[in-house]
């Protein structure tokens, strides 16, 4: 289960920083005739996202070890070990993705 909550918050991260400021609205006229508002064709309705580098979602992925670092040790100085522990197990799964990634 730490696995895959480390996995699953650095994939959050990651698509957080894809995303995009909103563009301008959609002209009027060009959606739906039947519904107010509504995009109209394949692909209309999708948010553009950003394309990242395989650098930029590394610092990303390591950002997110080294946050629960920083919490762990906030948690060891509230007494709680155990949080403390959950979250050092969980940067490790995220170095450990990195380091796999470094390898040829």
């Amino acid at each position: 289960m730490v696995t895959v909550s480390a996995l699953r918050s650095a994939l959050g991260a990651i698509g957080n920083a894809e995303a995009v400021e909103p563009g301008a609205a959609a002209p009027t006229g060009t959606g739906s005739p039947h519904v107010a508002g509504a995009a109209a064709g394949v692909g209309a309705a999708e948010a553009q996202r950003r394309r990242l580098s395989a650098a930029e979602i590394g610092q990303i992925v390591l950002e997110e070890a080294r946050e629960r670092e920083r919490a762990a040790r906030d948690y060891e100085r509230a007494g709680h070990a155990d949080r403390a522990g959950r979250l050092r197990r969980e940067a490790q799964v995220l170095l450990a993705v990195l380091a796999d990634e470094d390898r040829p």
